[in-house]
């Protein structure tokens, strides 16, 4: 059998792993059609797709007409954390696909996330793969820049000991793939169809290599690229 051909996989979080966007979406409608941007949850599925809601907060005050406090801030991560607590979903087959991941990098996995680092280990720990991850688990609010910059993919990359361009991010969102591609990885597009995932052709355009709709199919297709790209 030929050398897996990369040294670590990145995985994005959400819309990768958990299935969060429609609670989001759904808490995010609530707070904001109540502060005077009338959203409904598919519209905010829209607008915040791959992007924070910290990220955007220029947009909600400009929108509501309203300033954005950190105690709106804080009140929106209750409402939410409360919401993916008790409705939470893993991606179907994630679990599974970071387990043999993991067993075939040697446990060269990480979760880097433009979500906030609560809510990420939150929701690994709520589908049972936090202890997949170990201590590589990184949020872009906690770098110099979030995605669509490379900081986050680069800080998972480093703390792995390996070479951003040995890697393959798993992404769903162009914000996303463009992290990605930025840090000089092999981006693997995730897009099983529906509103909270970029289209597959967004996706090709921000430069993913490859594009997937299960994510049962991602370790053969990680295994098989080397061989794709050895022949």
């Amino acid at each position: 059998m030929s050398r897996f051909p990369f040294d670590a996989v990145l995985f994005d979080c959400d819309g990768v792993l958990v299935d969060s966007e429609p609670l989001v979406a759904r808490v995010l409608s609530e707070m904001l059609t109540a502060r005077g941007w009338p959203l409904t949850p598919a519209q905010a599925g829209e607008v915040f797709l791959g992007q924070s809601v910290a990220h955007l907060a220029g947009l909600i005050a400009e929108r509501t007409g309203k300033p954005f406090t950190e105690e709106w801030l804080e009140e929106f991560r209750q409402q939410r954390n409360r919401a993916l607590e008790r409705d939470l979903e893993p991606i179907r087959g994630a679990p599974e696909a970071v387990r043999a991941i993991a067993a075939a990098t040697g446990g060269r996995i990480a979760c880097a996330s433009g979500a906030d680092l609560i809510k990420v280990k939150l929701q690994l720990g709520k589908v049972g793969i936090l202890d997949a991850f170990g201590d590589h688990v990184y949020s872009g609010q906690d770098m110099p820049n979030t995605k669509p910059h490379p900081d986050v993919y680069l800080a998972a990359a480093a703390a792995l000991g390996v070479d951003p361009k040995r890697c393959a991010v798993i992404e769903d969102t162009v914000t996303g793939a463009t992290a990605g591609v930025a840090a000089g990885a092999t981006v693997f597009g995730f897009s099983e169809g529906g509103p909270h995932h970029s289209t597959p052709e967004a996706l090709r355009a921000a430069g993913a290599q490859v594009i997937f709709q299960r994510m049962e199919d991602l370790p053969a297709l990680l295994a098989a690229y080397t061989a794709d790209a050895a022949a």
